[in-house]
C-alpha cells in the first residue's frame, strides 16, 4: 500500500476465533467476564459466551447462548454479576440466577431517548466511568433531519448506576463507537456527513456542543443543556468556535480516505507494555478499511488535540467493537451489513497479540511553541533524523457546512526548517514554519531511518491543531 503502510505480521499476530456453527455473528459488543470468559453481542440481538478465547488452540472454543431478542446492542460490560449493555431503546442489565450461564433476569436501567425503527437510530454505550456512569452517544434519526425524528437523537447521556439519565452533550451526528482515553475522559467517533467535513475523534466534554445542530431542537425537553444555536454553514470550525462557546472542536480529525473513513470503537491502551510500546495511547477501530488506528492525545489550554497513525490491518470484516485485556490480548469484532468493508467477510471475531518485537515507529507527536517534538520507539539515525529535508508537511482544513462532508480546503505548506536530535536519539525537536490553527497537519517522515537502518513502520501521521502552546 502507499504511504509506507506495511504488514503487521512481523510485530503482531492475528488469529480468527471460530464462531458458533450456523450463526450469523455480526459483532456489536465485546465484554470480558470472570474465569477468562468473553461475551459478545450480535447485531441480530443475541449474546453469546465464549470459553477458550485466550487459549493457544482456538479450535476448542466453546460457545453458550446467554440471551436473545435484544435490539442491536453496541456497548457491553460485566459488573458485579450483571452484564450491562446499551441497545437501541435503552440501557439494560442482565444476569444469570442459577449458574448455567443463561440469562434469567432482564432489567431496564434507563430509556430516556426515543426510537421509531429508523435504520440510523443506533445507540453506543461505554463501560462505567470512575463514578459508575454509562455514557451513551445517540445517532440522529436518519443521516440528517428526518420527518420522523425521535426525541434526543443526536444527544449524549450519562446513565447513573441507579438509572438517572443526565443530558451531557448535544450536536452528535453519526457515532461509530464510544469509550475512554487513558485519563478516563470520554471520546466518541463521529463519521463524515452533515456538519462533519471528515470523520474524527471527539471529546465528549460535559455541556459541550459536538457540532451538528440537527438535534438542538430537543433542548426544550430538558433543563440541563441549552440550545447553542446553529453554526454558519460554509464557515470553518475555527471561526465558529469564536461565536459558539459550547462548540468542542474535533480532538483528532481522521482525513477521509487517508486514515480510514468510518472510525468506530474507542479503547485506552493500558496494558503497561503487554501490547507493545504504545501504552497510554488510544486505539480506534475502523469499519470500512478493516483496521485499527493509533491515537496520541494531549491537552493544550484545556482542549484535546493530537495525532493519528495507521496501526493494524488485515482483519476479515469491518471492525466495530474492540476490547483489550490486561494480558495484552486485543479482541476485535466485525460486521459489514449495511456498511461495506475491505475485509470482505460478513462478520468476524479475531484476536491480536504483540509478538514481542518492537517496531521502529513514531510514538508521540507533541506540539511545541515552535513546532513539534517527536518521540520514537527505538533510536533514530542522527544524520537522517537531523536533516530537515527528511520531513515533508502539508496542512488543510474542511468546510463546516450542513451539506454532506467536505473536500480538503485552505491548503497550506508548513516547512520543517530545523531538526534537533536528542542525545539518546529517542526524540527529535522540529522547528516548523507555516503551521495553521484549526488545520490538520500531515507529517511524512519517510526520509528518516532508525539507528539500525530500518525505515519507519508507518511514516505518516496527522496532527490536528486546536490550540497553541501558551
Amino acid at each position: 500500500m502507499s504511504g509506507g503502510f506495511v504488514s503487521a505480521e512481523e510485530y503482531y499476530q492475528t488469529e480468527v476465533i471460530p464462531t458458533p456453527e450456523g450463526e450469523f455473528l455480526e459483532l456489536g459488543s465485546i465484554a470480558l467476564l470472570p474465569e477468562r470468559r468473553v461475551a459478545v453481542s450480535s447485531r441480530r440481538g443475541d449474546i453469546w459466551i465464549c470459553e477458550g478465547a485466550y487459549e493457544e488452540d482456538l479450535s476448542k472454543v466453546k460457545w453458550t447462548k446467554f440471551a436473545e431478542g435484544l435490539h442491536e446492542p453496541f456497548g457491553m460490560f460485566w459488573r458485579d454479576g450483571w452484564l450491562w449493555l446499551t441497545q437501541r431503546p435503552e440501557v439494560t442489565k442482565i444476569r444469570d440466577l442459577d449458574g448455567d450461564w443463561r440469562a434469567d433476569e432482564f432489567v431496564t436501567v434507563a430509556a430516556p431517548w426515543g426510537i421509531n425503527g429508523n435504520y440510523h437510530e443506533y445507540a453506543f454505550g461505554t463501560d462505567p466511568d470512575k463514578y459508575g456512569n454509562v455514557w451513551v452517544a445517540l445517532c440522529l434519526t436518519g443521516s440528517g433531519a428526518a420527518a420522523d425524528d425521535s426525541p434526543f437523537r443526536g444527544w449524549g447521556f450519562r446513565i447513573t448506576p441507579d438509572g438517572e439519565a443526565i443530558p451531557t452533550v448535544n450536536g452528535i451526528r453519526s457515532p461509530g463507537g464510544i469509550g475512554f482515553n487513558a485519563a478516563g475522559d470520554t471520546f466518541y467517533c463521529d463519521n463524515q456527513g452533515l456538519w462533519n467535513g471528515s470523520s474524527s475523534l471527539k471529546h465528549m466534554k460535559i455541556g459541550g456542543f459536538m457540532g451538528n445542530p440537527v438535534g438542538n431542537k430537543y433542548a426544550s425537553l430538558q433543563n440541563v443543556l441549552k440550545d447553542p444555536g446553529t453554526p454558519e454553514s460554509g464557515s470553518r470550525i475555527e471561526s465558529e468556535r469564536k461565536k459558539i462557546k459550547e462548540l468542542v472542536p474535533p480532538a483528532v480529525v481522521f482525513p477521509h480516505g487517508l486514515i480510514g473513513q468510518s472510525p468506530t470503537g474507542v479503547i485506552p491502551e493500558q496494558t503497561g507494555g503487554q501490547f507493545g510500546p504504545f501504552s497510554g495511547q488510544t486505539l480506534v477501530g475502523e469499519q470500512t478499511h478493516s483496521q485499527v488506528q493509533r491515537v496520541f492525545l494531549e491537552k493544550v489550554n484545556g482542549v484535546y488535540q493530537g495525532a493519528v497513525w495507521h496501526f493494524l490491518e488485515g482483519y476479515r470484516s469491518g471492525i466495530v467493537p474492540l476490547r483489550l485485556s490486561e494480558d495484552g490480548t486485543l479482541f476485535v469484532g466485525g460486521t459489514n451489513r449495511g456498511w461495506a468493508a475491505r475485509g470482505g467477510k460478513p462478520f468476524t471475531f479475531e484476536r491480536t497479540r504483540w509478538k514481542g518485537k518492537v517496531p521502529f515507529e513514531m510514538k508521540e507527536m507533541k506540539l511545541t511553541k515552535d513546532g513539534w517534538e517527536l518521540t520514537f520507539t527505538k533510536p533514530v539515525d542522527a544524520a537522517t533524523a537531523g536533516n530537515p529535508s527528511s520531513y515533508q508537511m502539508a496542512a488543510w482544513t474542511y468546510i463546516y457546512q450542513k451539506s454532506y462532508g467536505s473536500p480538503q480546503v485552505d491548503q497550506a505548506e508548513p516547512k520543517v526548517v530545523k531538526a534537533e536530535v536528542a542525545a539518546d536519539k529517542l526524540s527529535v525537536k522540529l522547528t516548523v514554519e507555516g503551521r495553521v490553527k484549526g488545520h490538520v497537519h500531515e507529517l511524512d517522515a519517510s526520509g528518516i531511518k532508525g539507528a539500525e537502518g530500518s525505515a519507519l513502520w508507518h511514516p505518516k501521521c496527522y496532527y490536528t491543531i486546536n490550540e497553541w502552546i501558551p
